[in-house]
């Protein structure tokens, strides 16, 4: 993963972590409350907040296993043709030095 990339989902899994917190807390706060209206929407929120959990933990895992596939693709191929990988790395290099020099 780019660092972009992986900047961006520690954010998105902060920020959801945050928004399960607080709703966690407010549905705590908000126990006391009665009627109807109150416990029905309580328990919409706790639903919707339990699936968007195993929301979350089931794109994690998906990402996860992702990740680990291409990352031993990329060692398989860089084990099967160690010389072309070095070219390319060293091409890549010269290019962004080029591109980087030019500022």
């Amino acid at each position: 993963m780019t660092m972009a990339t992986e900047a961006a989902r520690k954010k998105l899994v902060d920020d959801f972590k945050a928004l399960t917190t607080d709703t966690e807390e407010l549905l705590r706060a908000t126990a006391n409350q009665t009627g109807e209206r109150a416990s029905a929407a309580r328990a919409r929120v706790e639903e919707r907040l339990h699936k968007a959990k195993e929301a979350m933990d089931e794109l994690r895992e998906d990402v996860m296993e992702r990740s680990r596939a291409a990352a031993e693709a990329a060692d398989r191929t860089v084990r099967e043709h160690p010389w072309e990988s070095v070219a390319v790395a060293a091409g890549v290099g010269f290019l962004l030095g080029m591109l980087s020099g030019r500022r």
